[in-house]
């Protein structure tokens, strides 16, 4: 049953982690010697401050929704996957290499493909990490990491050898998309329909996960591993099915900015975007219905980072620091969540990062475990 102290942990400690972030970028700058309020000030105002501000801050949060559910998926089933970053490389380089294999029409028919092949490939991809958990035994965080390296290789291999645009000099490129294959503007703004995605998808997962039996059945297999075989779930299939949406979303998300953004596939698509989505949902607590207002939260940090540059004279990366902040004290609060938890009997997370481990050192793969095949 649902207890108000469970808001108060799951929503309040990430706040106040955020927050004491926030205070201790603050003292950082000031011991550099500029205004640690006036940092506060700008960010706000780069981030949230008018209308040209909220744009950037909308574009900037689509694809983190997107990655930081490559996250979020795969972590309510149990696994630590942190290689969105590969996905989302290898969703670009299908949308940007699709036309060169078939010949798409050039309405919203053929972006709608370009999309799914983005899709297709980051949950292909990210698969692989499922398998190897599942049938080897490897470590998912391991894998995905080294993975998404192997990713950003073949996206650089493609981009700059075969598919290479003979006109990009000084940076290497695929052929832009034909007009009619992109994705424009909502109205009149210049925030584009991946930001519409990323809200559906996370709005649908979320009920996904908590209204139907398949939702529910991931979760189980993410609380307790046994007691999804013992009630005979599928758990690899499960595993693998988790996988596959948490990829297809960071390969969508890669999708969406070459169709939306620049056009082609380029060096500039790896823009970090699937790093800052393993903060945005580990912040969120691996839900997808939480991740739309903290992506859109660390859209803005990311919006404003130029403006610091401009009025504050930081560097550009800086936010950077004021990310990492956030993510070492959103993990140390779970430390206290425990705490607090024992103190208020009763009130467990309803978004448990408890299930959210990795196998024990030396633990038999789970497929060789009783009940595990589908």
């Amino acid at each position: 049953m649902f207890h108000p102290r469970q808001l108060l942990l799951d929503v309040g400690l990430p706040a106040l982690a955020m927050l004491a972030a926030l205070l201790l970028f603050g003292a950082f700058v000031q011991l550099a010697g500029v205004s640690a309020v006036g940092v506060w000030a700008t960010l706000f105002k780069g981030a949230f401050g008018d209308w040209y501000a909220w744009q950037n801050t909308l574009q900037r949060a689509a694809p983190l929704m997107l990655t930081a559910l490559c996250v979020a998926i795969p972590a309510r089933a149990g696994l630590v996957v942190i290689g969105a970053e590969g996905a989302l490389a290898l969703g670009g380089l299908a949308c940007a290499a699709l036309p060169y294999a078939v010949q798409l029409p050039a309405n919203m028919v053929g972006s709608a493909l370009l999309c799914l092949a983005g899709a297709l490939a980051g949950a292909g991809w990210v698969v692989l990490v499922g398998m190897l958990r599942q049938w080897r035994g490897v470590n998912e965080t391991i894998s995905s990491l080294l993975l998404a390296y192997v990713a950003i290789g073949l996206f650089k291999h493609w981009v700059e050898g075969p598919l290479r645009d003979p006109g990009s000099l000084n940076k290497p490129s695929t052929y832009a998309l034909a007009e009619g294959l992109r994705i424009g503007g909502i109205g009149a703004s210049d925030i584009h329909w991946g930001l519409a995605m990323g809200v559906v998808a996370c709005l649908g997962l979320g009920l996904w996960l908590l209204l139907t039996p398949g939702g529910f059945a991931l979760r189980v297999v993410g609380a307790n591993v046994r007691a999804a075989q013992l009630v005979g779930l599928p758990v690899t299939r499960l595993v693998l099915l988790a996988c596959a949406l948490g990829g297809a979303c960071a390969g969508l998300a890669g999708a969406v900015e070459v169709a939306a953004v620049h056009t082609n596939a380029n060096a500039a698509l790896l823009a970090g975007y699937g790093y800052v989505g393993i903060l945005v949902s580990f912040m969120a607590r691996h839900s997808p219905l939480g991740i739309v207002p903290v992506a859109v939260l660390f859209g803005g940090f990311g919006a404003a980072g130029s403006l610091l540059q401009r009025r504050m004279g930081l560097p550009d990366a800086s936010v950077l620091v004021l990310q990492g902040m956030a993510f070492v004290l959103i993990l140390a609060s779970e430390a206290w969540r425990g705490r607090l938890a024992a103190l208020w009997p009763g009130s467990q997370s309803v978004l448990p990062l408890a299930a959210v481990s990795a196998p024990p050192a030396g633990a038999a793969p789970t497929e060789a475990q009783p009940g595990v095949r589908a």
